[in-house]
């Protein structure tokens, strides 16, 4: 201690000896300092060692017949929950059923056919119906297709876009939630992406949704806090599957199966979305959450806005490319 004193004396002395405005701006720098620090040891913490909570009952997965949506099938089946399967395809929903019952036996498990694009009020009623027979503790929403804007069939496509990211979405967790409150306890989980968070030239009709999709979420997640039950928005990257036509996995592109273990395990969490200002919002893949708060941290959003166009661009001179080969 004796040696330090010197050292103490003169921070003192600098301090007594300095303008105010010197002094206010040392401890600025200080508070703004600790504040990173917690930040970034709190986003740590939470992506790689905190638990998430758990949720009991029935769980009702859309997009379920194939790649993120049958994974999550999957693997709330193995953590004990009954799913209820939602998408447009009989046969392949069929087909999951089975491989459920094949892993999980005992596991109860329920079909909905329902295609979201074209879907009028009387099948939403029907969907309705059945959710609220069940015993519905998740409702799962994974995300789907993404098209530029400057496709050949733009009217159509982003008509489809509207009706399944948000009209879909809107009219499912209408379905769901009553029970859910009636109940006292729930889990909505609404799978967006990066294209949300950060608008996407090419993309612009999907990012669009997906920062709807964000904000419906915060406001949502409010409203039924008292009643026990979760909202989440998790913010995603690229993941292996038959939608991104990615068929690699690496660092920042995980399979399906990590990328749903890593959601089911970081619940009420949110990583590297924590001090990102929505409220809701969980990054819970690891280099996604890292990715998420560099980008918080840094900010630059025109630049990031600037990269993804010139990526997008340069994904669709190499498909035209392809195409035009193949012909």
């Amino acid at each position: 201690m004796d040696s330090l004193q010197p050292s103490i004396n003169a921070v003192q002395s600098f301090v007594k000896t300095s303008p105010w405005w010197l002094s206010a701006l040392l401890a600025l720098g200080s508070f703004g300092a600790s504040r990173f620090a917690y930040q970034t040891l709190s986003v740590l913490l939470q992506t790689f060692f905190l638990p998430g909570t758990n949720v009991r009952a029935w769980a009702v997965v859309t997009g379920a017949s194939d790649g993120i949506g049958k994974e999550f099938a999957l693997q709330l089946a193995g953590r004990g929950f009954n799913v209820l399967l939602v998408a447009r395809n009989t046969a392949l929903l069929g087909a999951v059923g089975e491989e459920i019952q094949a892993k999980h036996p005992g596991t109860q498990t329920a079909v909905h056919t329902i295609d979201f694009a074209a879907a009028n009020d009387r099948a939403y009623e029907a969907l309705s119906a059945e959710i609220d027979a069940l015993d519905v503790g998740i409702l799962g929403i994974p995300r789907t297709r993404c098209l530029p804007i400057s496709s050949t069939r733009p009217l159509a496509e982003m008509d489809d876009i509207v009706k399944i990211n948000v009209g879909a979405t809107l009219r499912v967790t209408y379905a769901a939630l009553p029970g859910m409150i009636r109940r006292k306890r729930g889990l909505v989980l609404n799978i967006g992406s990066f294209a949300g968070a950060v608008p996407s030239p090419m993309l612009a009709t999907y990012s669009g949704t997906k920062a709807f999709l964000a904000t419906l979420t915060s406001a949502l997640a409010e409203e039924v806090r008292a009643h026990n039950i979760v909202v989440e928005h998790v913010n995603t990257y690229f993941v292996v599957s038959k939608l991104s036509k990615i068929r690699r996995a690496s660092a920042l592109i995980p399979t399906p199966k990590a990328y749903v273990r890593s959601v089911l395990t970081k619940i009420g969490l949110g990583c590297g979305a924590a001090y990102g200002g929505r409220p809701g919002t969980s990054t819970p893949f690891w280099s996604h959450s890292l990715m998420e708060y560099v980008l918080n941290v840094v900010g630059l959003p025109a630049a990031y806005i600037s990269y993804t166009h010139a990526l997008h661009k340069d994904i669709r001179r190499r498909a035209l490319k392809k195409a035009a080969k193949t012909q």
